[in-house]
């Protein structure tokens, strides 16, 4: 992405300046990860700390925006971002004399631009103002958050450093190679008519700095008393569909032969074939330099015509390496330039969660627990990343000799700051039995999409099969969906309680919003009872055991007839 932007700022009348701007292009790659950043913030003027309130928070915001996880969206980081830097005003506003009057903290309008790939995301609170110009005309972006008091007076309804929390703005708009943005404090915009802006934008459209000055001296000629700041970009051009990070990779990494045992591979001693399949091979190796024991999975000979597949194989380690959780298997660090496709991670001396499960057909309520809470813990890591694992299955559970359970196999994993750039791995749908319902309606997978994955398999442990088999990939609609049932658990097993029986059926929910929100909630609801959900009924005896209940209906309809009989006989 290439952009051209001009800035101006000047105190006009006051006798300082407490508007505050500024622009970030940050350099390759981090340009195509984060984008470009530009931010204005305006303090309040009767605040004696409103410069440093605006200067906070413009800084911090272009500090720390480019510190966020490659793996957020830019939404979440900017608002992660905004969210720290309100508090932290406002903690200076509590103790200083904004405490009693909140016209004398640190407090200050906030308005930034984003622009990613090809798309703008716009952030805004306070009185300042976003336009994007349209041909001969401005359109506004964002709303003025002030609220009128009567008799022509209005008063600033929303901004940093007011409350402890504070509701930012957000919109997203779709880019185009020339598309121009202007930002204002209200000491222009309130006295510049949009017109004599787009005039001077005409007039200086080979300086935009130019333009930005001259768009404040016209405020300061017409009157304003206040601060002046004027930003404006323009792109020049917008990225070009080209390979992304793992793309690049996998074009310039030749796929491996598939090595032999004791034979050295790449720095790496291969000691033996863990598994095997028609997707890859996984090795069990030492490093040579540091002697470390590394499990190292290569693509299989069968999908070396396949980009995506090779694009999946280093987005496994690309997760790995960007999530820090006991319940994540670990990428092992780079030691040396790899000369082929393959990736290294830790290795798990264990078994799979599926022959665990095979090995404890009915395993009682609080193994379950525990091994669901460890998964949960492990997912969670993810979704504080924006990442949904999307093929959580037991053959995707390692548990090592120690009873630690580790997620594995990152290939389908949906990260949101990858998506957002335009170069989103090509989507591979996990094992249909553990899928949500959602993913055979089309919808993209959400972190309740990995607890229906999460619940089934909870279902599974203790019921010994799946809640719907395969009926539920054979559902073309939600209608469909709702109509298949559910056999409680406490059919097959009796003595869990009815309330465990209630929470799975919750997380199994065809409908993702009548799920529990977070994995962690529903870990927490096997082990207590939710108050959400009404104790349900015993089950009448004929749902509960239909065989039993006709045996006995037969033995009274037969003792009725002996009755009858017998009485019939004496004459009565």
């Amino acid at each position: 992405m290439i952009v051209a932007a001009g800035q101006y700022s000047d105190r006009g009348r006051k006798a300082t300046n407490q508007d505050c701007h500024g622009l970030r292009i940050p350099r390759e790659p981090q340009r195509a990860s984060k984008g470009v950043a530009l931010a204005l913030a305006d303090g309040i003027s009767s605040s004696a700390s409103a410069q440093q309130a605006s200067q906070a928070a413009v800084r911090s915001f272009l500090d720390d925006y480019f510190c966020t996880s490659d793996a957020w969206s830019v939404k979440k980081s900017v608002e992660r971002v905004l969210a720290a830097t309100n508090a932290w005003l406002f903690a200076q506003t509590q103790a200083g004399q904004g405490r009693y009057d909140r016209d004398r903290g640190w407090v200050c309008t906030f308005s930034a631009l984003v622009l990613k790939s090809r798309t703008a995301h716009l952030f805004h609170v306070g009185d300042a103002r976003i336009w994007q110009v349209h041909g001969r005309a401005l359109e506004q972006l964002t709303t003025d958050h002030r609220v009128a008091a009567g008799g022509g007076q209005s008063y600033l309804g929303r901004a940093l450093g007011i409350a402890p929390h504070v509701e930012i703005d957000y919109r997203s708009v779709a880019l185009e190679e020339g598309d121009t943005f202007l930002l204002a404090t209200d000491g222009v915009h309130e006295h510049v008519p949009p017109q004599a802006m787009l005039a001077a934008l005409e007039s200086h459209a080979d300086d935009l700095d130019a333009a930005a000055r001259a768009i404040a001296e016209a405020a300061l000629a017409r009157g304003s008393e206040d601060n002046l700041t004027v930003q404006v970009l323009r792109v020049e051009r917008l990225p070009a569909a080209q390979p992304g990070e793992l793309q690049r990779l996998v074009g310039a990494l030749p796929f491996p032969p598939l090595p032999e045992p004791r034979a050295e591979f790449d720095g790496y001693r291969i000691l033996r074939e863990l598994h095997g399949s028609s997707r890859s091979h996984i090795y069990l190796a030492q490093d040579g330099a540091a002697g470390a024991t590394v499990a190292l999975k290569i693509p299989s000979i069968d999908l070396r015509d396949d980009p995506g597949y090779g694009e999946r194989l280093l987005l496994e380690e690309w997760v790995a390496r960007r999530v820090t959780s006991a319940h994540v298997l670990k990428a092992c660090p780079p030691a040396r330039r790899r000369n082929f496709l393959y990736v290294a991670m830790e290795y798990v001396e264990g078994c799979t969660l599926r022959q665990w499960m095979v090995d404890h057909p009915r395993p009682d309520l609080d193994t379950v627990r525990d091994l669901v809470d460890q998964i949960a813990r492990g997912l969670r890591a993810l979704h504080r990343l924006e990442m949904v694992h999307q093929d959580l299955r037991p053959e995707n559970v390692m548990i090592d000799a120690g009873g630690t359970v580790r997620l594995i196999d990152f290939g389908s994993v949906q990260v949101a700051g990858i998506a957002e750039t335009g170069d989103a791995v090509p989507r591979l749908l996990g094992t249909a039995q553990y899928s949500a319902p959602e993913a055979f309606l089309g919808a993209a997978g959400s972190p309740r999409s990995d607890l229906y994955a999460l619940a089934a398999i909870a279902y599974e442990m203790l019921a010994g099969r799946l809640p719907h088999g395969a009926e539920l990939a054979r559902c073309r609609t939600l209608a469909e969906q709702q109509r298949l049932r559910l056999r409680p658990l406490r059919e097959l097993r009796p003595e869990l309680p009815s309330w465990v029986d209630d929470a799975i059926a919750r997380a199994l929910q065809p409908e993702p919003q009548r799920r529990y929100q977070e994995v962690a909630e529903f870990a927490y609801a096997l082990r207590r009872p939710d108050p959400e959900l009404r104790p349900r009924r015993a089950l009448p005896l004929i749902e509960r055991d239909p065989l039993r209940f006709w045996k006995a209906l037969s033995l009274l309809l037969g003792l009725g007839c002996v009755a009858l009989l017998g009485l019939r006989a004496t004459g009565h």
